[in-house]
C-alpha cells in the first residue's frame, strides 16, 4: 500500500499528545506579558485593600472624635453656663456688672485656648493614607532597581 501525498498516516501524533510546546518565542513573550500582568494586578489589589483598610480607620476616627467632641462641647457649655450663673448670683448685690464682666472674658479666653489647641492637634495629624504611601514608594523603589 502506497501512502496518499497530502494525508498524513495513522499514527498521526499531535503537539499536544508529546508534551513539546511549538508554538514559539511568541506565545512565551505572551505567557511573560500575563504573568507580569497578574502580578500587577496582585499587587495593585493588596495595596488598594490596604487603602480602604485605612480610609475605614480614618472615618472611624474622625467619627469619634466628633461624637466626644459634641459630648465635651455640650458638658462643658452647660458647667461654664450655670457656673457663670453662680459667679453672678453671688455678686448680685454688690458688683453684677463686675462678675458679668469677668465670666465673660474667662469664657472668651477659655474658647480662644481651646482654638490654639485644636489649630496644633490638626496642623500635626500624621498625613492621610501614610502606610499607602509608603508602601507605594517601595513598590516603587523596588521596581526601579530590578530595571537598572
Amino acid at each position: 500500500m502506497t501512502p496518499v501525498t497530502g494525508v498524513d498516516s495513522d499514527n498521526d501524533s499531535s503537539p499536544q499528545d508529546t508534551g513539546v510546546d511549538t508554538r514559539g518565542p511568541v506565545a512565551g513573550l505572551f505567557a511573560s506579558v500575563a504573568a507580569l500582568l497578574a502580578t500587577a494586578i496582585g499587587i495593585a489589589q493588596t495595596r488598594l485593600e490596604l487603602l480602604t483598610t485605612e480610609l475605614q480607620e480614618e472615618v472611624h476616627r474622625v467619627a469619634e472624635i466628633m461624637v466626644y467632641t459634641a459630648i465635651a462641647l455640650l458638658a462643658a457649655g452647660v458647667g461654664l453656663f450655670l457656673l457663670a450663673l453662680v459667679i453672678i448670683f453671688v455678686f448680685w448685690d454688690t458688683h453684677r456688672l463686675a462678675a458679668s464682666i469677668a465670666v465673660t472674658g474667662t469664657v472668651f479666653l477659655i474658647a480662644i485656648l481651646a482654638g490654639l489647641v485644636l489649630r496644633a492637634k490638626v496642623r500635626a495629624k500624621p498625613p492621610m493614607l501614610d502606610a499607602t504611601i509608603a508602601e507605594l514608594k517601595k513598590d516603587r523603589a523596588s521596581l526601579m532597581s530590578r530595571r537598572r
